[in-house]
């Protein structure tokens, strides 16, 4: 079953606690700006990272405690995080960067532990994607003491605090890491309400977290998880085992009362917005993506000569590859972050030509506009200044 745990009560770092009345900075506070002076080009942060990389306050790194195989492709990772990290609220992400083979490449996973663990670890639960570069890595190569950097918690898929909720959370393949945090927190705070969960696998053994959460089921009357699975036993002529109203229907007859939180792949969240906003209930979905959600392509538009102006890099890039692919693809490594449009780590000037965004087909056109490379296509020659 999952874990409950005590609320964390530990002050925050780096805050000093008030005296005589008065809040007083930390004496450390005072000397750090010369002792780093001293250190120059360096900081002291950089020599203490030496002795301990979670004394780092330059970034943010976090040590691998334990990991546990959840699916024959997914592993959760339990992270220790050095100075500065923050308690995240269940359902938010954090990016995470590895090192590969010299270079450094930059993810967002959800936090899948709930935040009221005591022991100052929060995890990670990846799902090995075919043809990736950091999931694999993060499943099979990664190792108890290496050391990840990470980015503070971020988003806003998550439980009301202010109002009670009846949930129905309908999940497929690692879309069920935010649910998990969810109801792990649900179960700290011993505030679970009646809770209904479908699931989509494509079988039974690919479920990730499916015996903790199967189990859950049995000894928690409050929580129901429904799985189906795409795959399992189907055959020619078979009804299709994909979301759908009837069975929506059928499996939550109260649907249509309950607030709905889904996370999954593309084809799931575009067919419960269809059936959502058909039905007018479009304001009780809220919806978790690991991709950024594309527009069509349009049967006229075109790609072009890319130039990376600071790189000195020139590529030839079609009408719908993100132009952050279209850099890596050519040896670069540019900021990145989500990889999906929401945390604007990638941006970058557009010195000239125009672009289009591959979300809503806008073309930009003019030179010192930001663009978002991970989510933007060349629309004929571009310079960015990258």
């Amino acid at each position: 079953m999952l874990p409950s745990h005590r609320p964390n009560t530990c002050s925050a770092p780096g805050k000093a606690a008030p005296t005589g009345g008065r809040w007083r900075a930390p004496f450390g506070a005072w000397v750090a700006p010369f002792i780093d002076g001293l250190a120059y080009p360096l900081r002291v942060s950089h020599y203490a990272e030496l002795l301990n990389p979670l004394w780092a306050s330059h970034q943010l790194r976090a040590r691998i405690e334990h990991f546990h195989e959840e699916t024959g492709n997914a592993r959760t990772l339990t992270l220790r995080p050095g100075k500065g990290w923050r308690t995240h609220r269940a359902g938010q992400h954090v990016r995470v960067a590895v090192a590969i083979d010299g270079r450094t490449y930059t993810r967002t996973y959800t936090i899948s532990s709930a935040p009221e663990r005591d022991d100052g670890c929060f995890t990670i639960t990846v799902k090995a994607i075919a043809g990736g570069r950091v999931s694999p890595h993060l499943v099979r190569s990664v190792g108890i003491g290496d050391h990840l950097t990470v980015g503070l918690p971020q988003g806003d898929f998550h439980l009301p605090d202010a109002r009670p909720v009846l949930p129905l959370f309908i999940t497929a393949g690692s879309g069920i890491t935010p649910a998990r945090a969810m109801l792990a927190s649900l179960i700290a705070q011993e505030r679970m309400p009646e809770t209904v969960h479908v699931h989509y696998a494509p079988r039974e053994r690919e479920v990730i977290f499916g015996q903790e959460l199967r189990q859950l089921a049995q000894h928690h009357r409050r929580y129901r998880f429904e799985q189906v699975f795409t795959r399992q036993g189907a055959g020619p002529g078979a009804p299709t085992a994909h979301f759908h109203a009837a069975q929506l229907e059928r499996l939550c007859p109260d649907w249509r009362e309950r607030d709905v939180y889904a996370c999954g792949p593309p084809a799931l969240l575009a067919a419960l917005q269809r059936h959502f906003t058909a039905e007018r209930g479009k304001h009780r979905l809220h919806i978790e993506r690991f991709v950024a959600d594309f527009a069509a392509t349009p049967a006229d538009a075109v790609g072009g000569e890319v130039r990376f102006a600071r790189s000195r890099v020139r590529a030839t890039a079609d009408q719908q590859t993100p132009l952050l692919r279209v850099a890596e693809n050519e040896g670069m490594n540019p900021p990145h972050g989500c990889r999906m449009g929401i945390c604007h780590s990638c941006d970058a000037r557009l010195l000239s030509g125009c672009v289009r965004d591959l979300r809503t087909g806008r073309i930009t056109t003019e030179a010192g506009s930001i663009v978002q490379p991970c989510v933007s296509a060349a629309a004929g020659d571009c310079e960015l200044d990258l």
